[in-house]
């Protein structure tokens, strides 16, 4: 319904223009020059007409170019900070009022008058534009000279030292702007993982937890996977976080800003943390070194954990059930609740059957957890009997 108006608007607004350029040519006397020797009368309706089909025809491309130009511009600005587009804004606002000032000395000229005000109105507005954002400091101070601007300062002063010496967990549950709060957000890998609870009840974690609604989305489809093992880990992942969300140490917010010009949730991540200035938690390899690149903050889980001791220490025992074939010849995969791989040595022939283990070594990296093991009754000593040669040497 709105598309329809909007449409029908430009072709109004086009035959209107199709009118003052039919308007523009007879008082040029364009149309004798050219021979028209009819009633000037019914060019009116015809430029009306003609420019009226060109505007209904151009609309539904228009709509779209505006609101493609919308998002773009929507996207750019939310990453400028408050202080530039106030400073950028003085400027462009001073730059338009002095090509107002000159640009009425070029509106008495003939043809070109005109195109020359514009074209200085979009220089100075512009060049003002850019002297007010890298000068904002000087435009912004220049304000505190007026007695309004002055008090609006001093009491922002004075309620941002109130709001350092309150508690924090009462100004979180009051809301505050995005500058004071950090927030750190949480990609789907990590709240899989399921470490990230534990590292909530420690309380190490301070600010707001974020989880996009993308994310959300996406750990919705895992859980509703055909496959078993991504099925288990898509609900795993709201298992925890519902047990997040139920903490009292840390808040948790889900934010549903969504950028439909992108596909992939790791690329909406990586643009969310732009857009916020806020941190990544993730153990996702690729994601750490994508996000790094265009300078985002990463927390890995996986390098906290580095510099920590494992949870698996060699020697110990774990129930496990091997899953698949593993690379080599004879090995057996097993994997934990979290999706750690468990390499199980000699452990083909256990393939679908639970088993228990002894832990020979933990491979942390980067990228993850890795853990070999050995079947339990692999490992277990054989008595030694003697053989019969060694009967007779002993009764010798």
């Amino acid at each position: 319904m709105i598309r329809n108006l909007i449409r029908g608007i430009i072709t109004l607004l086009l035959g209107a223009v199709g009118f003052y350029l039919n308007y523009i040519l007879i008082s040029l006397d364009f149309l004798n020059t050219l021979g028209w020797n009819g009633s000037l009368v019914w060019t009116y309706a015809i430029m009306s007409v003609l420019f009226g089909i060109i505007g209904f025809l151009v609309a539904p491309v228009s709509i779209r170019s505006f609101i493609a130009l919308m998002r773009w511009m929507d996207s750019r600005l939310t990453r400028v900070p408050t202080n530039d587009l106030m400073g950028g804004a003085v400027g462009g606002i001073i730059g338009l009022i002095i090509a107002s000032l000159f640009g009425n000395s070029f509106v008495s000229i003939k043809f070109f008058g005109p195109l020359l005000a514009v074209l200085l109105s979009l220089f100075l507005g512009y060049l003002g534009l850019t002297i007010g954002m890298k000068r904002k400091e000087d435009v912004l101070g220049f304000l505190n000279f007026f007695p309004k601007f002055r008090d609006r300062g001093e009491k922002a002063e004075k309620s941002g030292d109130k709001a350092d010496k309150g508690d924090k967990n009462k100004e979180g549950k009051a809301g505050l702007s995005r500058e004071s709060v950090s927030y750190k957000i949480l990609d789907t890998s990590v709240i899989i993982d399921g470490r990230i609870a534990d590292i909530v009840k420690t309380g190490f974690l301070e600010g707001v937890l974020l989880i996009p609604s993308f994310v959300l989305e996406e750990l919705r489809h895992i859980a509703d996977s055909s496959d078993l093992l991504k099925r288990n880990r898509g609900r795993r992942g709201l298992d925890i976080l519902n047990q997040i969300s139920k903490e009292t140490v840390i808040k948790v917010h889900i934010h549903e800003q969504d950028f439909d010009d992108i596909n992939e949730v790791d690329s909406k991540l990586v643009r969310l943390g732009q857009v916020l200035n806020s941190p990544l938690l993730t153990n996702d390899y690729n994601l750490n070194k994508v996000a790094e690149l265009q300078g985002v903050k990463v927390l890995n889980i996986n390098e906290l954990a580095n510099a920590l001791k494992p949870i698996v220490l060699p020697g110990e025992e774990m129930l496990v059930q091997v899953m698949k074939e593993g690379k080599e010849p004879g090995q057996g995969v097993a994997y934990l609740d979290d999706g750690t791989m468990i390499v199980v040595d000699m452990g083909r022939r256990y393939m679908g059957q639970n088993v228990v283990v002894l832990v020979t070594s933990v491979l942390q990296t980067a990228a993850g957890r890795m853990i070999f093991a050995k079947p339990k009754n692999s490992l277990e000593k054989k008595p030694m009997g003697l053989r019969p040669t060694d009967e007779v040497n002993a009764i010798g």
